[in-house]
């Protein structure tokens, strides 16, 4: 199943676009607002958030000192999937490497990064990655 910008929000029970279960129980609190219990469980609420279009919870989810003044996810990208190939916390600090497949204008892509992430006022947010 892909996801694009221009999709509608899935229903509670359809599969939430990370791949981690159902929408209503994975990415949709943590969309909504609620907190993420790790920074894996963020950075998969941000892979759903670029799928949906949520420009929004991207914002709300990334460090202020590291946030680009514009955040724009209606560029023609679909992605595809999503696989966390490793994550790590230590105290307010964690690391999650993943791989998230997309396609644009006919060409299929991949997007390897190794993200950063910070508990910060008791929520994780991102900070920044290296992209491979």
């Amino acid at each position: 199943m892909s996801f694009g910008s221009a999709s509608t929000r899935p229903q509670a029970q359809a599969p939430c676009p990370c791949g981690g279960g159902v929408f209503g129980d994975c990415c949709a609190p943590i969309l909504d607002g609620a907190p993420a219990p790790s920074a894996e469980r963020l950075m998969r609420s941000r892979y759903s958030a670029f799928a949906l279009g949520d420009e929004a919870h991207l914002a709300r989810s990334w460090h202020p000192r590291t946030r680009p003044d514009h955040i724009d996810v209606d560029d023609g990208t679909v992605w595809t999937g999503l696989i966390i190939e490793d994550a790590a916390e230590d105290g307010d600090a964690a690391v999650v490497a993943f791989r998230a497949r997309w396609r644009q204008a006919g060409r299929d892509g991949e997007l390897v990064e190794r993200s950063r992430f910070v508990r910060r006022g008791g929520r994780w947010v991102y900070v920044d990655g290296d992209v491979a």
